[in-house]
């Protein structure tokens, strides 16, 4: 195993039987060869699973869409991505090169990939108990600050859910703008009522969270004027 990688391995608090699995992990399909597609497929399940099994158990008066909301938010790409940023994941992935001239090791799917395909490494290696440790190891402290109460329903669905109650149409998504580099676009999307002729436009760093603002700002029309 390469020294820095043995340096990535003891920040994690694993050591691998078979090095192979944790190169793998850290290989972008852009490398070519044997790369981490399919770890991230493991890794993303087994994640879910050790988190779902965390808050049943954190939370025990939580609703399952409490408990669904608070696990998205969790092991969303965002979480992974400044995980993944703490450990300084960037320097050891192995990338092709269009994918570094690109600042592919800086971007926030690339790093929450390599996450998810480290984790399904830790789990080949050393079955679900190792994989489960480490988890538990990085996750404990962000459950630990979490509430009920700050992981409300996000803002598509609570506007969904008031146009609902007043039996108004559903509002639409359209994307006017995105603009930047390819590895730092701003999207601007449009929320539109059209039964309320009312407009507003959300700005983000991809479509959903563009979508998200657009349609919070629209919650903020519709109930404060």
């Amino acid at each position: 195993m390469k020294a820095e990688v043995d340096r990535l391995c003891r920040d994690l608090g694993y050591r691998f039987n078979d090095p192979r699995l944790i190169e793998q992990a850290l290989t972008h399909r852009s490398a070519g060869g044997k790369n981490n597609e399919r770890l991230e497929y493991l890794g993303d399940a087994i994640l879910g699973f050790v988190i779902a099994d965390a808050l049943y158990h954190h939370f025990k008066q939580a609703t399952e869409g409490q408990l669904s909301r608070l696990r998205s938010h969790l092991v969303k790409r965002d979480t992974l991505a400044r995980i993944a940023r703490e450990f300084n994941l960037g320097d050891y992935l192995n990338l092709g090169q269009g994918e570094l001239r690109s600042g592919g090791q800086s971007r926030d799917s690339i790093l929450a990939d390599g996450v998810e395909a480290i984790l399904a490494a830790i789990y080949l290696d050393g079955g679900y108990s190792a994989s489960r440790e480490v988890i538990q190891r990085i996750f404990t402290p962000r459950l630990q600050g979490l509430s009920l109460e700050h992981h409300q329903k996000d803002a598509k669905t609570q506007l969904q859910e008031y146009l609902q109650a007043k039996r108004i149409g559903l509002p639409g998504y359209e994307i006017m703008d995105v603009s930047g580099n390819p590895h730092d676009q701003v999207f601007s999307v449009l929320c539109e009522v059209p039964e309320l002729e009312q407009r507003t436009i959300g700005q983000g760093t991809s479509r959903r969270k563009a979508e998200q603002e657009a349609a919070s700002q629209m919650l903020t029309v519709l109930k404060h004027g």
